[in-house]
């Protein structure tokens, strides 16, 4: 009986060695799986796990955004699908991450759990990217990156710093993310390929640059010496590392820079310069918000007032700046304003932002408005 007691131990070892090697196997490679039933046949059953599903990229994007509070809250968002049922909307870019900080959905991922990140205001993410997908609705996913307050009191250690070795803040009590640490890039690596994961179409980044708008003078800058040639190395860096990082992801990145960028060969102070970004991203979307153009802006005292100027000028010279650079201005998908500030934005002042794109060539654009309400009459 001994000798029998030692083989059905072999037997069961071996047993459940070979069944548990077809069982993790299965969930990657796609083997099947041998399950013995008890008139001794083996039975076959294949397992996969279901990937997301995603939309292809529209020939033309035409969207509006979604705070994640707007998203999560059902009546909100079945308004904006119907009004893009509606319209010529087909995308609707939605926070991820936002200002805050915070991530708007559950994620599996261990770090970004333990850091405490998730604050849930969608609590139904894949069945909302789902629906948006059944009315053939784009859904591209905005990641804030480098400002964010709450991984900066978190991880201090990731933060700027200001000269007393303290956390910076800009001159809206914001913390900001140091853009040369890797740790930083890593964590919103995870963000990234957690949200692919949930079924968007497409990321978005945001935020991608050296903080402004504070005490410069009170930073300690996270680049010695503080040039425009190391900020814009920093930043291609970090571009050059998400790209390679989420290649296989199989879904676009964009990125959005500041409007300026358009018409400006140099850094701005923050990083950011047209070619340094365009070769590690499929769409460049230049905020070019009219009202954040200064007073007397090409000889307009308004440039808000001016939509239709500010922005072909603006296009069309980024368009033909990605001409030179040997790329194509199809990566342009500019934002435009459907806000007040300083002048009002009706419909009219939406078209001839529309107007302008198309007449620089161009076809996509994405529509901003932080209330989500969206001026109706723009759009049909």
């Amino acid at each position: 009986m001994a000798g029998y007691r030692k083989y059905f131990i072999w037997f069961s070892f071996i047993f459940a060695v070979f069944f548990g090697l077809n069982l993790f196997l299965s969930k990657f490679v796609f083997l099947p799986v041998y399950y013995f039933s008890g008139d001794k046949e083996a039975k076959v059953v294949m397992i996969k796990e279901k990937g997301p599903t995603h939309l292809k990229t529209p020939d033309a994007v035409r969207a509006i955004y979604l705070t994640s509070y707007t998203a999560g809250f059902i009546q909100r968002r079945d308004e904006l699908i119907k009004f893009a049922e509606e319209s010529e909307i087909n995308s609707m870019v939605i926070d991820i991450k936002d200002y805050s900080g915070r991530i708007a959905f559950e994620m599996d991922d261990s770090e970004i759990i333990n850091l405490g990140s998730i604050e849930k205001r969608i609590l139904d993410i894949k069945e909302f990217i789902g629906e948006l997908h059944k009315k053939n609705i784009y859904a591209i996913g905005r990641i804030v990156v480098f400002q964010d307050p709450y991984l900066a009191k978190i991880r201090p250690d990731l933060a700027v710093k200001n000269k007393k070795g303290g956390v910076w803040l800009d001159h809206k009590g914001i913390a900001w993310l140091d853009p040369t640490k890797k740790d930083v890039w890593d964590y919103h690596i995870k963000i990234a390929r957690q949200a692919e994961k949930a079924g968007f179409d497409e990321l978005n980044f945001d935020y991608v640059r050296f903080p402004s708008d504070g005490k410069m003078e009170n930073m300690e800058y996270p680049i010695k010496p503080n040039t425009q040639e190391g900020r814009v190395a920093a930043l291609e860096s970090f571009f050059k590392y998400l790209k390679t990082e989420l290649a296989g992801l199989k879904i676009p990145l964009s990125v959005d820079l500041f409007g300026f960028i358009a018409t400006e060969t140099n850094d701005l102070n923050i990083g950011q310069v047209l070619e340094k970004a365009e070769p590690y991203f499929d769409y460049i979307a230049p905020m070019v918000y009219p009202s954040h153009y200064p007073k007397n802006y090409n000889n307009f005292k308004n440039p808000a007032e001016h939509p239709y100027e500010i922005i072909f000028e603006a296009m069309t010279t980024a368009a033909d700046r990605l001409i030179k650079a040997s790329s194509t201005p199809a990566k342009l998908r500019p934002w435009i304003q459907d806000f007040d500030l300083g002048a009002t934005y009706n419909a009219e002042m939406i078209k001839k932002e529309k107007q302008a794109i198309y007449d620089a060539g161009l076809r996509s654009w994405m529509a901003w408005d932080p209330s989500n309400k969206y001026t109706r009459e723009a759009y049909k």
